[in-house]
């Protein structure tokens, strides 16, 4: 799990298990908390303050299950992970 920026946009690139040998998958911050202060274990991604649960495959609210975390297309080019920014709007809370 890291944190980067990528535009305007604070981000957090995870790497689920059983996923491609990339980071596949890229999410916006909640409630303007960092994601990547929380706990990852390769397939739920957890907030530090809300304790709100995330299935980090498809972005799903699983506690509670009326919220969603925004997707990133992201691309792993040799070194560099490119994150495709344009037309994704940050959510800061339920959907």
């Amino acid at each position: 799990m890291l944190e980067v920026e990528a535009g305007d946009h604070t981000i957090v690139l995870v790497w689920p298990e059983g996923a491609n040998c990339e980071p596949s998958r890229a999410y916006a911050r909640i409630q303007d908390i960092a994601l990547a202060e929380g706990k990852f274990d390769g397939k739920v991604l957890m907030c530090r303050a809300h304790q709100w649960t995330f299935d980090a495959r498809t972005g799903a609210g699983i506690n509670p299950g009326d919220c969603r975390l925004a997707q990133y297309p992201v691309k792993v080019d040799g070194d560099d992970i490119l994150v495709a920014v344009e037309g994704v709007t940050p959510l800061f809370a339920h959907s």
